[in-house]
């Protein structure tokens, strides 16, 4: 029997070892368990804080393509509406030269024909 309780304490004595080896893998994986939460807690909070800046410069960006776009139609008008003006006052030119030529020859003194 001494045999046998000898074995047995053998036995005990490596599976007090097994778990005890358990227990402190366990406690191994929960610390790294408790670093991944915290690494994914602090990774949410940094997508939450970048999609609300990401959101405020789409909405700004958004402002600013109108603003521009109001710009370039302005400048688009203003520079037809110029193009138009010039061709007139190119027209208005040619008409007032012809009459003025006009006006000369008409009081200009007549010569005798010889």
């Amino acid at each position: 029997m001494t045999h046998q309780a000898a074995a047995l304490q053998t036995y005990n004595n490596e599976l007090v070892e097994c778990i005890e080896d358990l227990c402190s893998k366990r406690e191994e994986l929960n610390r790294q368990i408790q670093q991944e939460e915290e690494e994914k807690e602090r990774l949410q909070h940094d997508i939450r804080v970048l999609s609300e800046k990401l959101s405020r410069v789409n909405e700004s960006l958004a402002q600013r393509l109108a603003a521009r776009a109001t710009f370039d139609r302005t400048i688009a008008e203003t520079e037809a509406a110029y193009s138009k003006i010039l061709e007139s006052s190119q027209s208005l030119l040619s008409v007032l030269k012809q009459e003025a030529g006009n006006l000369s020859r008409a009081t200009e003194p007549r010569r005798k024909k010889q």
